[in-house]
């Protein structure tokens, strides 16, 4: 597994757009798998009004009801909300991408932050440069996985702040940084969402909604996923990890990392059936299958901490304006 002073460092490219050839040679059938899938639109929808209801009937609540049922309830639809800002990023929800645009600020608003624009510049280069750490915002800071090492106490606290530590990290992609009219937008329609909340039904509402955002990508077996995703917890060598476990279900198939790393086009309701058209490209790929037992043993375990990741210096001759869609571009 990677030292404890530094990040496990590789040569090559990452391993997903060789995969992505050798799939789509040999199961050309995947191709099809490739669209848009505009229902995720009314999961959007649907997880927007349960928390705006949620938060209108706990306006008056106290901050016991307040926390609990963010932590029980609210972090549920949260975390859908944010596959679904995902999904928009990689234009998966409809044609037009001034519609996804839409779609990812609209899954935006019960999260608080403006950033689902922000998170689309950023997580396209992620596939693109994976690893890469000046360009992968995914990839802990130097001095984020100093800090935090190994340690129970350091693993928790990065848990429960994981949103702002991910901000700060963005800071050293500068190559990546774009302020545009989408992002603007962002902002302004953020914005106006929290003051009507705050207006309307005051704090509490609105700390209702913060919390459940929290706890959806921070200490929850949720926020196992982005252990999940890329940390060297059962094998030093395989960079990227599928969860094949119960919230799939709750969560349109966010465990399907592999399979959507190496044809990022499918959108999230094929994955598991670009799973089982090639099946000998994942059975020997190590994998999760639950999420609580991902969490222990990450915030308890000696062995693992920010640094167990691989990261690498190449760029593989990628250009920077790279829309991460190797699969479309093969086909």
């Amino acid at each position: 597994m990677s030292t404890a002073n530094d990040f496990t460092w590789v040569e090559g490219s990452e391993p997903h757009r060789q995969r992505t050839r050798e799939i789509i040679k040999k199961h050309p059938e995947v191709k099809k798998l490739i669209g848009k899938n505009p229902m995720t639109f009314l999961w959007i929808l649907v997880c927007v009004g349960m928390q705006i209801a949620i938060a209108y009937y706990l306006k008056d609540a106290s901050w016991a009801w307040i926390i609990g049922i963010a932590w029980l309830v609210g972090a549920f639809p949260t975390h859908t909300l944010f596959v679904c800002i995902h999904e928009s990023a990689h234009n998966l929800i409809f044609k037009k991408n001034w519609m996804n645009v839409a779609a990812g600020i609209i899954a935006n608003f019960p999260s608080l932050a403006p950033t689902a624009i922000s998170f689309k510049n950023y997580h396209l280069k992620h596939h693109a440069f994976q690893g890469v750490h000046e360009l992968d915002a995914d990839l802990p800071d130097y001095w984020e996985a100093k800090l935090i090492n190994n340690y129970f106490i350091g693993k928790v606290l990065w848990l429960m702040l994981y949103p702002f530590f991910q901000g700060f990290r963005t800071i050293r992609c500068i190559e990546l940084a774009v302020f545009d009219r989408g992002v603007i937008l962002n902002i302004v329609a953020q914005l106006a969402f929290d003051f009507a909340i705050v207006y309307f039904w005051g704090w509490p509402a609105l700390a209702y909604l913060g919390l459940s955002f929290l706890f959806s990508v921070g200490l929850h077996p949720l926020g196992a996923r982005w252990i999940q995703e890329h940390y060297l917890v059962l094998d030093k060598n395989q960079e990227t990890y599928s969860y094949y476990g119960p919230l799939n279900g709750v969560n349109m198939n966010v465990g399907y990392h592999n399979e959507h790393h190496d044809m990022p086009s499918i959108p999230w309701n094929n994955l598991p059936k670009l799973k089982s058209a090639a099946p000998e490209f994942y059975e020997n790929l190590k994998y999760h299958t639950s999420f609580v037992k991902l969490l222990f043993t990450f915030i308890f375990s000696q062995e693992i901490g920010l640094y167990s990741r691989i990261a690498r210096k190449e760029r593989a001759g990628v250009p920077l304006t790279d829309r991460s869609t190797p699969d479309i571009d093969m086909v």
